[in-house]
């Protein structure tokens, strides 16, 4: 699964995507523990982000799969 990372998670990571290997169907929320897991800094930013499933806006319920693109935009500030 290809999952796209912007702002501050970008920087985290080093990287705007990672590769996840998904072998079942999950929530968000389970993908996010998956990732936390495997990419402990980027953890609380992926809690408190807007997350996008294939370009549409998502919820930490939402179902997601091998196949999909997820996207997370953590809040940013500024004037």
């Amino acid at each position: 699964m290809k999952i796209k990372l912007f702002a501050t998670l970008k920087e985290t990571a080093g990287s705007g995507s990672i590769e996840m290997d998904v072998q079942e169907t999950m929530t968000v929320a389970a993908l996010v523990e998956q990732i936390g897991r495997q990419f402990p800094a980027l953890k609380p930013g992926l809690t408190v982000s807007v997350v996008s499933v294939n370009r549409d806006f998502a919820d930490m319920s939402t179902l997601v799969g091998a196949a999909d693109e997820v996207a997370f935009f953590p809040p940013v500030s500024g004037g």
